[in-house]
């Protein structure tokens, strides 16, 4: 089946299970303390938008984009089921989030992710993200890698 990238609410079943999946695996990598998730609800805010990935109509990936101004957005909830790894899916979902966050005029996109997290940082860091210091209001800690992207000037 080909895989179908969209826009979707978190607040379906399966994507439920798919985000308490992504949970499982960031609690593997990363003391409890410094996973700095959103929940389904909060994913379900205005101001966040969520990309589901689906092979025919299973949920196999996401992906969210949360505004925090007019100005600064970030990539939140990244995550692939481990079937489906190695086949570029978050490479899509991510460029769904930053096509997205042009076509608003976001001007620069933040993450945070973990520090035993090598496939993501490749990921981000082809699609032009730089790592840098602590952004938003996240704490500075060895568990913690921060990303920024330009948009716009």
């Amino acid at each position: 089946m080909a895989i179908t990238i969209a826009i979707e609410s978190p607040l379906q079943d399966d994507v439920r299970a798919l985000v308490a999946s992504l949970n499982e695996y960031l609690l593997k990598l990363t003391p409890p303390d410094f996973v700095f998730h959103l929940t389904v609800e909060q994913m379900a805010e205005p101001g966040v938008t969520v990309w589901i990935a689906r092979d025919g109509g299973t949920a196999i990936g996401c992906g969210a984009l949360k505004r925090h101004d007019g100005r600064i957005a970030e990539v939140k909830r990244m995550f692939t089921h481990e079937d489906y790894r190695g086949q570029g899916i978050g490479r899509r979902i991510l460029g769904e989030i930053l096509s997205a966050a042009a076509d608003e005029g976001i001007e620069e996109v933040v993450l945070e992710t973990g520090d035993r997290h090598h496939a993501a940082w490749a990921i981000y860091e082809k699609a032009g993200f730089n790592r840098c210091g602590p952004v938003l209001d996240y704490p500075d800690s060895e568990y913690s890698v921060f990303y920024h992207k330009q948009l716009a000037a």
